[in-house]
């Protein structure tokens, strides 16, 4: 079968599994604010039995092995449903392949068959888009770490089995100044000294957990750390920056889904005596829609092309996230616009795309935070 064949086959299968096992359960979710464990473990089983669970891993650890092209649009799929369904498809994350030894056995393995879940444990209530600002930190014991601090805005669909968690070892000296070395640590849930519990309720992605998680001298051994102890911004980077093209996508087919709906309202909605779409005031929104879709979709592929030949800059994913962000942000506030007062109704989804629209100019690295990284790639080459 001929490689375009496969992508078709591919993504008619995620769309399928869309459309049959998540959207059905869309508004139940967001009333309930929770995804009930029978729900979640059904799509977990079906994401299993279509090969889709761990898809983005390689095949020499049990994983689908599938490229950055191909998982952009497994994104764009899962991104016309609500992220607290399409979560429990699981993909974890990449930055388990730094396990090393009996890491592979005790939490990449683990992860990759579905048999644990983890949590990426960066944000802290004071140390948000300023990494540096953290103040969680472990500090040596003869062989061991001592891990204090606390982490929040920890998202993932149910109780996790491990976290990986960042927090200050130390400080360099740099040409700039002190600069606080960051390092990873694998931390199970349930160890002496970490609590790990349910945080605040999110009005975007209701049913989309996030988690609280404090640390108490926590002792962990050294095979606790993952990848090389002050190396793990550098980790993080590699997560962060394939996870905005990944946001990128699903922004794209969330507005994909949005528009249409909004498309079909329009030529159906007859006020005056014909069809609202052909008003300039509701046609040039839905204009205006399909064109930034398209671009959004190209910026998302350029990026994917990049990062297949190790070309892709943080600028380059700064420039997806933040322009298909706030794309989406556009359409599901014109849709609201078009649809009326239909369109803040329960009875109708449009006031839930635009609740869950919103979150995604925020995580993942706010679009201010964005467009400085955007800037800096600018000026830093001409010494500014």
């Amino acid at each position: 079968m001929e490689a375009s064949q496969e992508i078709n086959l591919l993504i008619d299968t995620v769309r399928r599994f869309v459309e049959t096992e998540m959207i059905p359960h869309e508004d139940e979710i967001d009333r309930l604010g929770h995804v009930p464990e029978e729900i979640g473990r059904t799509i977990e089983a079906k994401s299993k039995e279509l090969g889709l669970y761990a898809c983005n891993l390689p095949e020499e650890v049990g994983g689908g092995g599938l490229g950055y092209g191909p998982m952009s649009l497994i994104e764009r799929e899962y991104g016309k449903t609500s992220h607290a369904l399409q979560s429990w498809a699981a993909r974890p994350t990449e930055l388990l392949m730094a396990c090393e030894g009996d890491q592979r056995e005790q939490y990449l393995l683990p992860a990759v068959r579905g048999e644990k879940r983890e949590l990426f444990a960066l944000t802290e209530p004071d140390a948000g888009s300023d990494v540096m600002g953290m103040k969680s930190n472990a500090r040596r014991d003869g062989d061991d770490w001592i891990l204090n601090g606390s982490k929040h805005f920890v998202s993932g669909p149910c109780m996790p089995d491990f976290a990986i968690v960042f927090a200050a070892t130390g400080e360099d000296e740099t040409p700039r100044g002190p600069r606080k070395r960051i390092t990873a640590f694998l931390v199970d849930v349930g160890a002496s000294g970490f609590v790990c519990r349910q945080g605040t309720r999110c009005v975007s992605y209701r049913g989309y957990n996030t988690y609280e998680l404090h640390f108490d001298n926590v002792r962990l051994s050294s095979e606790k750390v993952l990848g090389e102890e002050g190396h793990g911004l550098e980790l993080a980077g590699k997560w962060l920056g394939m996870g905005r093209i990944w946001v990128g996508a699903t922004c794209c087919g969330k507005a994909e889904r949005i528009l249409s709906m909004a498309t079909d309202w329009a030529a159906n909605r007859k006020q005056f005596g014909k069809p609202i779409g052909a008003f300039q005031a509701t046609g040039f929104r839905l204009a205006d829609g399909a064109i930034n879709l398209r671009a959004a979709d190209l910026m998302v592929k350029d990026a994917v092309s990049r990062a297949e030949n190790g070309s892709m800059s943080d600028a380059d994913a700064a420039m997806v996230k933040v322009f298909c962000s706030e794309m989406l942000n556009n359409i599901a506030d014109d849709a609201v616009q078009i649809f009326g007062g239909m369109g803040l109704m329960e009875e109708m989804p449009i006031q839930r795309f635009w609740r869950d629209s919103r979150l995604e100019r925020i995580w993942d690295g706010t679009s201010e935070i964005q467009r400085h990284i955007i800037t800096r790639s600018i000026l830093r080459p001409l010494g500014a």
